[in-house]
């Protein structure tokens, strides 16, 4: 990936109403095959690009912000356009408003985030084929195993400021 200081991507909605920038690589990207996510994006899995919230930058619009349920039963917050209603990116309990986890497919060139990870491979629709040596698990995984260091003390950084 690029250095972050020059690393920015832009992205929206399909009607256009919404646009935004990120400003930095994102930490990690899962691509989830749970049924939630299934269910959710009316597709095969979720592709979500996890990054800094004050990263995230509306260059134009206002997203309308909904909570819905989750499987946690936490609840996910999530930034919609108020015209098409599309999803731009959510916050999930787990991580709080501090990190949004954009959906790639919003972006103008969501090439420059493939994932770095499958989850919930357990419910994953038979046809999707993982490409072979990809990370992978049945369930959830322990990011310190998988994240690289980088993006780890970015993380560690937004929950020490946290506290």
């Amino acid at each position: 990936m690029k250095e972050q200081a020059q690393w920015r991507q832009e992205g929206g909605c399909s009607c256009g109403q919404i646009r935004y920038a990120i400003t930095a690589p994102p930490m990690f990207v899962h691509c989830c095959h749970c049924h939630w996510c299934q269910r959710e994006t009316g597709s095969a899995f979720a592709l979500n690009a996890m990054i800094e919230s004050s990263h995230v930058e509306v260059i134009t619009g206002t997203p309308e912000v909904i909570m819905t349920p989750s499987e946690s039963g936490k609840g996910q917050i999530i930034h919609r356009c108020p015209t098409c209603r599309m999803a731009v990116w959510s916050h999930y309990a787990g991580a709080g408003e501090a990190v949004a986890f954009v959906r790639v497919g919003t972006l103008d060139n969501p090439e420059c985030a493939p994932p770095d990870i499958h989850i919930y491979t357990d419910s994953k629709q038979p046809w999707v084929i993982i490409p072979p040596g990809a990370s992978q698990h049945p369930g959830y995984y322990k990011p310190r195993e998988e994240w690289p260091e980088s993006s780890q003390k970015r993380f560690m950084a937004l929950k020490n400021r946290e506290k």
